[in-house]
């Protein structure tokens, strides 16, 4: 653990109750009863939405909506368990949801999400995987 890092989450506490609606969001596009079709997922992204993967790479809204329209095709398994949520507030209406993500048991990523209250709902903003080569030296 690196010095000055306490692991703990400093949502203040009148954000406790956006802390739990985003988590239960989470992880986004992999909660069958929030949509599983590209028009589900069109509405709960921004049209001004990005991403990094857990790869480094870039991707436009686009690109990732093709994605998971070619992930949700067929079913398919989707094991995976969150933990270590934390939810800041960057500006009125806008949050940042920070958790970790175990997937398949095997493949342990640390994830951010830019969250935008609307008029519609809740929309993701921006999205960032980063894989995490040693848990224990974390």
């Amino acid at each position: 653990m690196r010095a000055g890092y306490t692991g703990r989450c400093s949502t203040e506490d009148n954000d406790e109750y956006v802390l739990e609606e985003l988590r239960s969001r989470e992880p986004i596009f992999h909660r069958p009863e929030l949509g599983a079709t590209r028009a589900d997922f069109e509405r709960m992204m921004m049209d001004e939405f990005r991403e990094v993967g857990a790869s480094g790479r870039r991707y436009d809204r686009a690109f990732v909506l093709d994605e998971l329209e070619r992930r949700h095709a067929a079913p398919h398994a989707d094991v995976w368990e969150t933990s270590e949520f934390c939810c800041q507030r960057l500006a009125e209406g806008l949050y940042l949801l920070t958790y970790t993500l175990l997937q398949d048991h095997a493949r342990l990523t640390r994830r951010a999400t830019i969250w935008r209250r609307t008029a519609e709902g809740w929309k993701i903003v921006f999205h960032q995987g980063t894989i995490v080569q040693d848990a224990i030296a974390d």
